[in-house]
């Protein structure tokens, strides 16, 4: 690579600004032939060259008012605003950011596996700029051409967030790999904050998916359906056969394919902000209750009472699983009459587990906080009780045994005799 190219491509780099310029249409290097270019450029994919070497880059523009699943793209504004003026503490919380700064991020590679031997041939992302969500994708038309595609991907990139699906252990990883073989030729990548969407779909949704691949959920949860798409697993398949033979048919529809997959990010990431505001009309009480636990885990305890405190009116096991966290949390605080009156509540409960384990409590309570040894003793038979019927042998969760009971049991009688 020529001295003259090394800093015309560093100027870019000298300059700031937070609003992209309008790609030009870069100009033909003499004598390099791109296959199909005629049929690319009608689909919108133009040439980005250095020396002798080319990449593909596809653009395209949707109108913030554009519809993708159950969510129009200026939701996403909406869900950026929510958590900049109604902040929660939340690991995907955007607060202090703009819409435009959040990088919706996907790739396609050769295989699903790590390492050197799996290469990336599509970089997919998009932002906000102005009243438009733009997509850009970098394809790769050849293994030798690693250095235009990380170049022109990297010199386009300006962003503080990067939100993927699965991309902290697959897609950004895989870059850096990549990376790390041509950074002597291309841009450093820069830093960088995070929010990998699958974590989050997972800790919602696992309760009635059996599998949390992006497709699934697009179609179970964000309305989102896909017609002729391309299945992810043909993509490696798709793309040696496009090496060998330049076409750019099956590649246009992988580029469809990616295409989906990004624009669904940032439905995902509208409808999971309004899950966890609770603003979403059509939320279910399992969802309510799994953002409520989620805060729980978290240790926002403020935000976990206020939605899990929604579901205790009921008698379904929502409701009994929604009073099991607020008295953990209630004895954790020391608060122990209202602690004493969730685990009583828990005890009508269809689950024996459950039933145990707030007789367990119970006998707590009332042994070490009340000093009522004998109510200590009532539950305390109560739930050896429910040990002797259940039909498991088992250890119990938490670890709850009935020798463990019987020992209890032993002490308190001791300790009623005594005190009477």
């Amino acid at each position: 690579m020529s001295l003259k190219n090394k800093l015309d491509r560093l100027k870019s780099h000298l300059s700031s600004g937070s609003t992209p310029e309008k790609r030009d249409q870069p100009s033909v290097t003499p004598g390099m032939e791109v296959p199909f270019r005629e049929k690319w450029e009608q689909e919108n994919v133009y040439p980005f060259f250095i020396d002798d070497h080319y990449c593909l880059i596809r653009e395209v523009k949707y109108p913030l008012s554009h519809q993708h699943g159950n969510y129009c793209f200026r939701d996403f504004l909406t869900a950026v605003d929510l958590w900049n003026h109604q902040p929660l503490s939340h690991p995907l919380s955007a607060k202090g950011h703009q819409a435009e700064e959040l990088f919706f991020f996907d790739t396609e590679t050769t295989g699903l596996g790590g390492g050197v031997g799996n290469t990336i041939f599509i970089l997919g992302y998009a932002s906000v700029f102005g009243d438009h969500l733009v997509l850009r994708q970098h394809i790769l038309p050849h293994p030798g051409g690693e250095v235009p595609l990380y170049q022109s991907f990297l010199e386009k990139v300006n962003y503080r967030t990067l939100v993927t699906y699965n991309g902290k252990s697959f897609d950004w990883p895989q870059v850096k790999t990549r990376h790390t073989l041509i950074r002597e030729h291309v841009p450093k990548l820069p830093e960088f904050g995070h929010f990998d969407l699958f974590h989050a779909a997972r800790r919602l949704w696992k309760h009635k998916l059996d599998r949390m691949k992006l497709a699934i959920v697009e179609k179970e949860v964000l309305g989102v359906e896909r017609i002729d798409d391309i299945p992810g697993f043909l993509a490696p398949m798709i793309y040696f056969d496009f090496i060998e033979s330049k076409k750019p048919d099956g590649m246009l529809g992988l580029l469809k394919h990616n295409e989906i997959d990004i624009l669904s990010l940032v439905t995902l990431y509208s409808h999971l902000t309004f899950q966890l505001y609770g603003i979403d009309h059509n939320q279910t009480r399992a969802e309510t209750y799994e953002v409520g636990r989620w805060f729980a885990t978290l240790g926002e305890n403020k935000e976990a009472e206020q939605v899990l405190s929604k579901l205790t009116n009921g008698r379904d096991m929502t409701s009994y699983q929604a009073k099991y966290i607020l008295a953990f949390q209630q004895k954790k605080e020391q608060n122990w009459e209202s602690a004493r009156t969730l685990f009583l509540e828990m005890i009508d409960s269809s689950e024996t587990q459950m039933r145990v384990e707030a007789l367990l409590e119970l006998a707590k309570i009332h042994e070490h906080r009340l000093i009522d040894y004998k109510l200590a003793i009532v539950y305390c038979q109560k739930a050896i009780e429910q040990i002797t019927q259940s039909k498991t042998t088992a250890k119990w969760k938490r670890h709850i045994t009935l020798e463990q009971f019987e020992k209890r049991l032993k002490r308190l009688e001791r300790k009623y005799v005594t005190k009477s």
